[in-house]
């Protein structure tokens, strides 16, 4: 039996502990939520959302918009995402949050590399990332600087057009994807390293290897980064880690020998710097004073960006280009019209492209459909912000689906449709400020290679349709193409474009 002085001090006490933990559940439960988060789908444990994302991401979460909406919270393992799908919710975005918005993710997959210049290359937001983000800007984008490589763009695709010539007196099919791949990492190597590496370095089959390789694996699915806890085991077991850890090895490689080569070539004075010569250059002006000192790692990480995003996407734009323009047969008898009128010499060189209205809506329309990157790359929240009436939290990732946007009814009449028309007296353009299409971003973390790239694939398909006449092989319909897609870094077209080329004597 109890005694009687422990009695009297310990029913109080459990009575007092009990009341206050009572009082505590009951102001927890009774007090008010201010937050109101976007809506999401049901989630499972641990895994959230990963279960929903499907083998191609864009197309699952544009299904989920339609009855989630476009401002759509997931769980994606530990991550918190925000998923937006359309041009409303795009420009208030980028238009009031940018700031609180422009952060990049620090990735625990590509994170465990050992390559320095990926820290650079896919650096948050901040004072490093900005001074980057200058050099590109004011050193390697500029109008000038675009435009100093214009015979370069133009003798690459002469040589494509000489190719393909050899080619079309046998009647055979060519690869028209392979071309393009050729035509833009042709054109992105002698630009960033410099003659002296075309048709040398580049026509090894192994160099391409590499780059395909990097691409699928930046692009590949690493569970690391959704569940760091134990992601890493998964990983180790599928092989995600060791391609990574390979592609970055052998680039680095690569890009190594490119560095110490050019330190080495004694160019003439007269001829224009490449992009690797103006990196090398600023490394030697810098001091440790400056606000970024630029290294032999920050020039390797630059020159893998420029890789990255130029070879992949301008290849894959203009064979979805080509693809949609075989399949409406209409549109691309009208562009060939259009170019053949307008062109009175034997190829069509950049200070033309002007005139040819249809082929930037052609163009436009490709994009629309088919952007290079879908979800865009993901962005980090720095603080948190009010958007669209929800409340979006810091350290949140969020993904743009310009791929959504791109075909949502209420921005596009029949969206579907290829239809270059629908852009005649249209003001709406790709830069960043028309958010109904948006395929290069928009805000601060907008594409800096805009121009280069549109003004490829724009030459490339002006000169392929004033010089050839394209048909299917094998008797195919139009309604035979296989339009699936492969997904990696961007989505490119899944099985090989080949077309019959005919070589068509316009002038006189």
């Amino acid at each position: 039996m109890m005694p009687t002085n422990d009695f009297f001090f310990w029913v109080p006490l459990f009575f007092l502990c009990s009341s206050l933990l009572l009082l505590k559940t009951i102001r927890t439960q009774a007090k008010p939520n201010n937050k109101l988060l976007p809506p999401g789908p049901p989630k499972l444990p641990l895994l959230g959302h990963l279960h929903l994302l499907g083998s191609l991401p864009h197309r699952s979460l544009s299904q989920l918009s339609k009855k989630y909406g476009p401002v759509m919270l997931l769980q994606l393992g530990s991550v918190p995402t925000i998923v937006i799908s359309s041009a409303a919710a795009a420009r208030e975005l980028f238009k009031f949050h940018d700031l609180a918005s422009c952060s990049r993710p620090r990735l625990a997959g590509s994170g465990r590399l050992s390559y320095n210049y990926l820290d650079i290359s896919f650096s948050p937001y901040g004072d490093h990332w900005r001074n980057v983000r200058k050099i590109c800007m004011l050193e390697l984008f500029t109008s000038r600087r675009v435009e100093s490589f214009r015979e370069i763009r133009e003798e690459e695709v002469g040589r494509l057009l000489n190719s393909i010539s050899q080619s079309s007196s046998s009647s055979a099919p060519i690869d028209l994807s392979e071309k393009s791949y050729s035509l833009t990492a042709n054109i992105i190597t002698r630009v960033a390293f410099g003659s002296i590496f075309s048709g040398g370095k580049l026509d090894d089959e192994h160099f391409q290897h590499v780059m395909h390789s990097a691409l699928a694996a930046i692009g590949s699915f690493s569970m690391t980064d959704f569940i760091p806890t134990f992601g890493w085991i998964i990983d180790r077991l599928n092989g995600v880690h060791g391609r990574l850890e390979k592609s970055f090895a052998e680039m680095d490689a690569f890009f190594q020998h490119v560095v110490e080569d050019r330190i080495n070539f004694k160019k003439s004075s007269k001829k224009e710097e490449n992009i690797v010569d103006v990196l090398l250059r600023m490394e030697r002006e810098s001091s440790e004073s400056d606000a970024l000192k630029v290294t032999k790692d920050c020039v390797k990480a630059l020159i893998m960006d420029i890789f990255l995003a130029g070879v992949e996407t301008g290849a894959g734009t203009i064979v979805w280009a080509m693809t949609e323009l075989v399949r409406n047969p209409r549109v691309m008898k009208k562009l060939q019209h259009e170019i053949r009128s307008c062109i009175k010499e034997g190829s069509v060189k950049e200070i033309n492209l002007e005139k040819l209205e249809y082929l930037k809506m052609v163009v436009k329309e490709v994009l629309r459909l088919h952007p290079p990157v879908p979800l865009l790359l993901p962005r980090e929240t720095i603080c948190p912000f009010k958007l669209n009436g929800y409340d979006i939290d810091p350290k949140s990732h969020l993904h743009i689906n310009v791929w959504a946007i791109g075909r949502d009814p209420q921005s596009w009449t029949d969206p579907e449709e290829f239809f270059p028309e629908r852009f005649i007296e249209s003001n709406v353009d790709y830069k960043g400020q028309n958010f109904e299409l948006i395929p290069f971003g928009g805000g601060r973390r907008i594409c800096p290679g805009i121009n280069m790239g549109t003004l490829t694939v724009e030459l490339a398909l002006a000169n392929l349709f004033l010089c050839f006449d394209w048909k299917l092989p094998n008797g195919m319909k139009e309604e035979d193409i296989d339009m699936e897609e492969e997904v990696g870094l961007t989505i490119t077209k899944k099985s090989p474009l080949k077309l019959i080329p005919s070589f068509q004597l316009i002038f006189s």
